[in-house]
């Protein structure tokens, strides 16, 4: 799978793991950034370069790693065509795709550790839309939502 990935500072060690074990993986990872540790990085620049990379650019799905993740899903959630979500669990890394066509997984790396995100990165990329009526609804009347505010 065609998978994009970003951090802002806080998050950029334990991206530039998932990097290599998503790689080993086989997964075609396009890094969106940082290059390098800069700790004037602000979460807003990479979340919406990321959100971009799925919404646009042919990534599948997204990852972005920042402090808690609350900011990179708030950030993401801005881009329209994105459904970020911080998750720290597997049940709603998986479950937030299979219900809620989930796109971009937002992680806290000063919450969970690198085997956690890895374990919550294969839930996430692992999972699929069921599509099941009752999900297609719900989403839709999300698409509205987003659609009214354009």
């Amino acid at each position: 799978m065609r998978v994009g990935i970003g951090a802002d500072h806080a998050g950029y060690e334990l991206k530039t793991e998932l990097v290599e074990f998503l790689t080993e993986q086989g997964h075609d990872v396009v890094d969106i950034g940082p290059s390098a540790l800069d700790p004037t990085d602000d979460y807003p620049d990479f979340a919406k370069a990321l959100a971009q990379c799925v919404r646009d650019d042919g990534a599948e799905r997204g990852i972005m790693v920042c402090g808690s993740g609350v900011g990179a899903s708030v950030a993401a959630n801005k881009i329209r065509g994105i459904r970020a979500s911080v998750c720290h669990d597997t049940y709603s890394a998986h479950q937030g795709v299979e219900h809620d066509d989930m796109n971009v997984l937002c992680l806290g790396a000063r919450i969970v550790g690198p085997e956690v995100a890895r374990e919550l990165a294969t839930a996430f990329l692992s999972a699929r839309y069921t599509g099941e009526e009752r999900h297609q609804r719900r989403l839709d009347k999300v698409l509205d939502i987003e659609a009214e505010f354009r």
